[in-house]
């Protein structure tokens, strides 16, 4: 997939205007303050997989599709007996995204994937505590990579993106500066 080392839009954008016009709007003394985007983690949590493996691998076979590279099977670390579960069960898939193809994804996140979900008004500014970002996507069938008759069945997706920068605000202007369509917040 590696285009002779080609870099990704989003990945030119960042190393051309964005860390200058965050290092200034941020007042920012290092260019090594300035925050970037170090992995982006898409995580599906599948529990109709207590009772059928076989959808397990769709939903791999689908989170492949969409990421660009093969995802790992997360597995139950506790057995609990109220929901059927047994330690070591299969019960989800994630994939980790480094360097490009990790602008790829966000770069298709944002400019086609996100406004193609109904009535969409923008996104929250889900931050925790380190300034990741945390987005719950509902429907998966808002990428265009899936194929809602090959799949039968609509999985929420949960997208992690873990930044360098240890400050909310920081990481806020970051997504902001990439075209993350933030709700705007009435105070």
């Amino acid at each position: 997939m590696n285009k002779s080392h080609e870099k990704a839009r989003l990945e030119s954008l960042y190393k051309e205007t964005v860390i200058a016009k965050l290092q200034s709007d941020l007042k920012l003394k290092n260019i090594m303050e300035v925050p970037k985007i170090s992995k982006i983690v898409l995580n599906i949590g599948v529990k109709e997989a207590v009772g059928d493996s076989k959808i397990l691998q769709s939903v791999q076979k689908t989170l492949s599709l969409i990421a660009g590279q093969a995802p790992v099977i997360t597995r139950a670390k506790d057995s609990i007996a109220g929901f059927k579960i047994r330690k070591d069960m299969p019960l989800g898939v994630k994939v980790t995204l480094r360097k490009q193809r990790m602008y790829e994804f966000l770069d298709r996140l944002i400019n086609l994937s996100l406004p193609m979900v109904r009535d969409f008004r923008g996104v929250k500014a889900n931050f925790d505590k380190a300034g990741n970002y945390n987005l719950g996507i509902k429907e998966w069938v808002v990428f265009p990579e899936v194929d809602y008759d090959m799949t039968g069945k609509v999985f929420g997706m949960n997208i992690t993106i873990v930044m360098s920068s240890k400050n909310k605000q920081h990481s806020y202007a970051l997504l902001k500066n990439f075209g993350m369509p933030f709700v705007q917040e009435t105070k």
